[in-house]
């Protein structure tokens, strides 16, 4: 049986996760540029990673992260065009892309159709990775969020995608959501040599208790992330924690 080991940090506010999430992700950087030569990392949207874009564009973190020897990816999109507000890739682009020296970015085309948008992801992440048929990429780290309802990414509770062995990238369709989603797969984020999570505000606290509790069989999204030959670390605030 996999033993996931869980790291769970504190913070006073999110300036605090953010300072906790860039220093976490400087040493994934370190270690997989001395490695290989590059850093792989799947970005999520919301509000919650802002003030991490943010604090990266800082010029003291220029000296710790050559974004030449970086390639961007994203966890998960809605299936709307990149100029809509709502837009993961938008939001990134905005507050860290356009700011540092990026170039090597890949962005899930959310103004595609759903089924043939998620398959043009996969084989770009095929390729990209170097994967033979029914491989699976092994992002460097993946940065997530929990909704209320626990799920993460675009993995929804109860949803079939979530019994998904197969597919590298998917297309859902949430329920009570607006949009249709693209979205790795729950394979994809066990496979990360880490994954992130982030999590702020009181909204969050009363879902924590069964996200953060590995000992128990999982029935929410966000606890079924549980690398299986990786790291998993949970970054939050203090009302988070404390409700």
């Amino acid at each position: 049986m996999t033993v996931t080991h869980l790291s769970l940090y504190v913070t006073a506010d999110e300036r605090g996760m953010a300072e906790e999430a860039a220093r976490i992700i400087a040493s994934l950087y370190e270690q997989a540029v001395a490695a290989k030569g590059l850093f792989t990392i799947a970005l999520s949207g919301g509000k919650t990673p802002l003030p991490l874009f943010r604090l990266l564009t800082r010029p003291e973190w220029a000296k710790v992260l050559d974004w030449t020897k970086i390639v961007v990816y994203w966890t998960d999109e809605h299936c709307i065009p990149p100029e809509s507000e709502e837009c993961n890739y938008r939001a990134a682009r905005a507050e860290l892309l356009s700011k540092v020296d990026a170039t090597r970015y890949y962005r899930m085309k959310g103004e595609d159709v759903p089924e043939t948008a998620a398959k043009a992801y996969a084989a770009l992440l095929a390729e990209h990775f170097g994967l033979a048929p029914g491989e699976i990429p092994r992002f460097d780290c993946i940065l997530l969020g929990v909704g209320t309802d626990g799920h993460t990414a675009s993995l929804f509770p109860g949803d079939p995608a979530l019994s998904n062995r197969k597919d590298t990238v998917l297309d859902v369709y949430p329920a009570k959501r607006q949009t249709a989603r693209l979205t790795l797969s729950l394979p994809v984020l066990n496979n990360a040599a880490c994954c992130v999570f982030l999590a702020s505000g009181r909204g969050k606290h009363h879902i924590l208790s069964t996200a953060l509790n590995l000992m128990a069989a999982p029935t929410l999204p966000a606890q079924m992330v549980r690398p299986h030959s990786g790291k998993l670390c949970w970054i939050i605030d203090n009302t988070a924690y404390q409700g």
